[in-house]
C-alpha cells in the first residue's frame, strides 16, 4: 500500500509539473541553451562543465552549482538582496535593512542594462541556468525566491564572505533606527556566515622548486560548505578550476592551465565610517561640511518579513545619507555616523569574472585595473614562472595626518576621499628575489622576508592589521628551502607546529618555577607543568598537550579581558607582559579543571575533542556528542596553526565540533601540463542521501589532498556521469 500511494504521488506531481514545463514561454531557450553544455561528474562528484561559449558554460556551472546545494545559492541571495527576513522572520530586519541601505532592485536593474553586452549575456545565461534547474526540479521549493533574474547578480559580485558591508554594526544599526533587541538574534547572526579570520596563499618560484615550475598554495579559510568546487570551460578561452562562491558564475579561487590566485582577506582601510553634524533648520535636515550646510538626502526603505502565520508584513524605514555615504548608527556625542565604501557591481562583476581568463601576469594586472576590489590581498603564480602579491585595488587617496581606523570628522572636507590609488601606489610585489611569498590576511609587510616592501613607504591606511602568527610560521617553513614539490606544499600547509605557544608557555612554566614551594598550585599543577615543560609545541590528535594547552591559552585569554587594538602579534605580546603568575597558574587550573568536568580526565588527546562533523543539510549545524564524527589533529589559526579548524562552543556538547577554517585546500603546478590536489571540507554535495555529502572528510582531517582532473583524459575511468542541464 504504502509503495502504491508514492507511485501515484510521483505521477500526481509529474502530471502537475509537465503542463507548468510546456506553458514557460522561457523554456525552448533554457532547452537550447542545456543542449550546448556537457556536466561530467567526476568520482568526487565534483562538476567538469563545458560550454561552445562562455554564456553556456556559466549557465551549466550554476545549473550544477544548484544540483548540489541549492539552498545555500539561494541563501546567498537572499543576503546580498536584502531579503533574509522573508524567510527567517523579523528577527532579521536589521541584516536586510543593511544591505538596502546600497542594494535596492531598481538601481541594479539600471546597471544591468549598462553593462557591457559580454557581461549581460553572461547574467541572462546565470539566470536562465537557475530557472532552468527550477523548472526542471519542481520538488524544490524555494524559501523565497521562484524566479531569478538577470540583475540579481549584479548584487552579489566579489566572493568574499560578508564583505565590506559587514564592518556596519547591526546593533548601532538597529539602535539608530529605533529597532528592538531581538533583530539581533543570534540565529541572525549565524545566517550572515560571517568571515572568520584565516587564509594563507603561498606561492614558490621556480627557482626555489624541484622541477623548476612556480607552484601556488590555495587555502580559505571560511565557513564550511560556503563554496562550491568545479571546473569550467569553453570552446572561447575558459578553462578554469577551483573554488566559487555558491550561486556566482566565476570561480573566486583557482587556477587556470596558465596561471593561479589566491585571495586572502586584506587589512588594507578601504571602508572609513565619518562624523556627520546634523541641524534642523526650516523643517529640514542639514549637516556641516567646511562654512556650509549641506541637505541629507533621505529616502524611504521597505523590508518584507515572513510572519508567524506564514504571511508577508513589512516595515519601511526612512534612511538618511551623506556624500559620504549612507547613515548607520549615532556616536556618543550625538553625530552621525556615514559609512563610506565602494559600491561599483559592475566593475566588481567584470573584474571577478575576467580574472579567470587571464592568460599572463600583464593580462591579469589588465583586469586589476578595473579596481574593484577593496577586501583582497593577491598571491598569483604563473606557467611563465612569475610569482606575485598583489594589495587590493580599490585604496582611496586620503591625508595620512588622520586616522582612519577611527571615525573622522566628516565636517573637515580635509578627511574626504580624493580619488583612487593607482596600482603602482600600493604595496606590491612581482618575482622577489628570495622566491616566495607568503600572505595569511597579514600585512604585506613580510611577505616576501626581506625582499618585502617596506613600511615606511606607504600611507598607514594601507594595512591596519599588522602580522599575525600564521605569516610568521608561513616565513619559518619557507625561508632557505629550494627544493618544494606539490608534496612539499601540502606538508608546509598541513605543519604541526603551533608557534603562538612559543612566548605564552616559557611565561607560565617561568611563573611555576618562582612559585613558593608551599603553594598549593606547586603540586597541584606539577603534572600539567611538567607536560608542558617537555611539549614540542606541535598539534596532534594523540596530544594531550595540545588539548591542555588549547585550554589553557583560551582560560587566560579571557581572563585579561580586551586587548589592545592591532595585529595578533601583539596580542600575544600583551599578555606576556600583563598576565601576572597568579593569572596564568590560575588559568591552567581552570582549564584542568573544565577537561576533568567534560572528559573525565585533563590527560585527553586532543583528536577526542576536536571533531569534524556533517550530519544533515542545514546551513546552520547542531552538533551533537552522540552522533558520528572523526578527529581532527589541528587547531583553531589562533596559536598559529597554517591548517585551520574552529567553531562556536555550542550548547549542550562537550566536544568541539569546527564550523570554519580549512574549507578548500588546493596545491598547483604550473609545468607543461597543470598538476594539482585538493581537498574540500566535507564533501561536494549538500544533499545527505549523497555519497558525496562526507566522502572527503578524512582526507580533510588528514590532509590528504586528491588529484586534481583538470584535462579532460584524467576523466577517464574516473568518471561517474556525463550530462546536459536537465537530462
Amino acid at each position: 500500500m504504502t509503495k502504491t500511494i508514492a507511485l501515484l504521488v510521483l505521477l500526481a506531481a509529474a502530471a502537475f509539473a509537465a503542463p507548468a514545463l510546456a506553458a514557460d514561454p522561457d523554456l525552448a531557450r533554457w532547452k537550447a541553451e542545456a543542449a550546448g553544455v556537457t556536466i561530467v561528474r567526476d568520482d568526487w562528484g565534483i562538476a567538469h562543465v563545458h560550454g561552445h561559449t562562455d554564456a553556456e558554460a556559466v549557465f551549466g556551472m550554476i545549473y550544477a552549482q544548484a544540483e548540489d546545494d541549492f539552498g545555500r545559492v539561494e541563501q546567498n541571495y537572499l543576503t546580498s538582496l536584502g531579503r533574509v527576513s522573508e524567510a527567517a522572520g523579523e528577527k532579521t530586519l536589521m541584516q536586510d535593512l543593511r544591505a538596502r541601505l546600497y542594494v535596492d532592485p531598481a538601481d541594479l536593474q539600471a546597471r544591468y542594462r549598462q553593462s557591457p553586452a559580454w557581461l549581460r549575456t553572461l547574467m541572462d545565461a546565470w539566470a536562465d541556468g537557475l530557472n532552468f534547474y527550477l523548472a526542471t526540479h519542481p520538488a524544490v521549493q524555494p524559501k523565497v525566491i521562484r524566479h531569478f533574474e538577470p540583475w540579481m547578480a549584479l548584487s552579489f559580485s566579489e566572493g568574499s564572505i560578508g564583505g565590506d558591508i559587514e564592518r556596519i554594526s547591526l546593533s548601532d544599526l538597529a539602535s539608530f533606527y529605533d529597532q528592538p533587541a531581538n533583530a539581533l538574534a543570534e540565529q541572525a547572526r549565524l545566517l550572515q556566515l560571517q568571515d572568520p579570520t584565516g587564509s594563507n596563499g603561498i606561492a614558490i618560484a621556480p627557482a626555489n622548486t624541484r622541477d623548476h615550475h612556480a607552484l601556488l598554495l590555495i587555502n580559505p579559510h571560511t565557513s564550511f560548505y560556503f563554496r562550491s568546487e568545479l571546473q569550467m570551460t569553453s570552446d572561447e578561452g575558459l578553462d578554469a578550476y577551483g573554488a566559487a562562491t555558491w550561486g556566482q558564475f566565476f570561480l573566486y579561487q583557482g587556477f587556470n592551465d596558465r596561471l593561479g590566485w589566491m585571495h586572502t582577506s586584506s587589512q588594507s582601510n578601504a571602508v572609513d565610517s565619518y562624523l556627520e553634524t546634523v541641524i534642523h533648520k526650516g523643517g529640514r535636515l542639514f549637516y556641516g561640511y567646511g562654512d556650509a550646510l549641506k541637505p541629507v538626502a533621505t529616502s524611504k526603505v521597505t523590508v518584507s518579513y515572513r510572519q508567524p502565520d506564514g504571511s508577508l508584513g513589512s516595515k519601511t524605514f526612512t534612511v538618511y545619507k551623506t556624500h559620504h555615504g549612507p547613515i548607520v548608527a549615532k556616536a556618543v556625542d550625538g553625530r552621525w555616523v556615514a559609512e563610506a565604501m565602494m559600491f561599483n557591481p559592475i566593475a566588481a562583476l567584470q573584474q571577478s569574472y575576467a580574472l579567470t581568463k587571464a592568460r599572463s601576469f600583464a593580462g591579469y594586472m589588465k583586469v586589476m585595473a578595473l579596481k574593484a576590489n577593496t577586501s583582497n590581498n593577491t598571491v598569483y603564480a604563473d606557467a611563465d614562472g612569475d610569482i606575485a602579491y598583489l594589495h587590493p585595488q580599490f585604496i582611496p587617496r586620503r591625508d595620512d595626518r588622520f586616522d582612519y581606523s577611527k571615525p573622522v570628522d566628516g565636517a573637515d572636507p580635509a578627511t574626504d576621499w580624493k580619488g583612487l590609488h593607482d596600482l603602482a601606489d600600493a604595496p606590491h610585489l612581482l618575482n622577489p628575489a628570495n622566491g616566495w611569498i607568503q600572505n595569511t590576511n597579514d600585512w604585506p609587510y613580510s611577505a616576501a622576508g626581506a625582499s618585502s616592501p617596506k613600511a615606511a613607504d606607504y600611507p598607514r591606511y594601507m594595512d591596519v592589521g599588522g602580522e599575525n602568527m600564521r605569516g610568521i610560521h608561513a616565513t619559518e617553513l619557507l625561508r632557505d628551502k629550494h627544493d618544494f614539490t606539490l608534496e612539499c606544499l601540502t606538508a608546509a600547509a598541513y605543519d604541526s607546529r603551533l608557534p603562538g605557544f612559543d612566548a605564552l608557555i616559557p611565561h607560565l612554566i617561568a611563573a611555576y618555577d618562582v612559585e613558593p614551594a608551599a603553594s598549593p598550585m606547586k603540586a597541584r599543577l606539577k603534572p600539567q607543568i611538567d607536560l608542558l615543560r617537555g611539549w614540542d609545541r606541535r598539534w596532534g590528535a594523540d596530544s594531550v598537550a595540545t588539548s591542555l594547552a588549547v585550554y589553557w591559552g583560551e582560560a587566560l585569554w579571557r581572563a585579561m579581558g580586551k586587548t589592545p587594538a592591532g595585529g595578533q602579534l601583539t596580542t600575544y605580546d600583551w599578555i606576556v607582559k600583563q598576565a601576572s603568575r597568579a593569572q596564568a597558574l590560575q588559568a591552567l587550573a581552570d582549564a584542568s579543571d573544565k577537561l576533568t568536568a567534560d572528559f573525565g580526565t585533563w590527560k585527553t588527546p586532543w583528536g577526542q575533542i576536536n571533531r569534524f562533523q556533517r550530519l544533515n543539510d542545514d546551513i546552520v549545524q547542531t552538533p551533537s556528542d552522540t552522533a558520528p564524527s572523526i578527529p581532527v589533529p589541528f587547531t583553531s589559526s589562533q596559536w598559529g596553526s597554517l591548517a585551520s579548524i574552529d567553531g562556536p562552543r555550542f550548547a549542550g556538547v562537550k566536544r568541539r565540533y569546527g564550523d570554519h577554517g580549512n574549507s578548500f585546500v588546493a596545491v598547483v603546478e604550473f609545468g607543461p601540463r597543470i598538476r594539482a590536489l585538493a581537498v574540500t571540507a566535507g564533501g561536494e554535495s549538500g544533499d545527505p542521501a549523497s555519497k558525496h555529502f562526507a566522502d572527503e572528510a578524512g582526507r580533510y582531517a588528514t590532509g590528504h589532498l586528491r588529484e586534481v582532473y583538470f584535462y579532460p583524459d584524467q576523466l577517464t575511468g574516473h568518471t561517474e556521469r556525463s550530462y546536459h542541464p536537465g537530462g
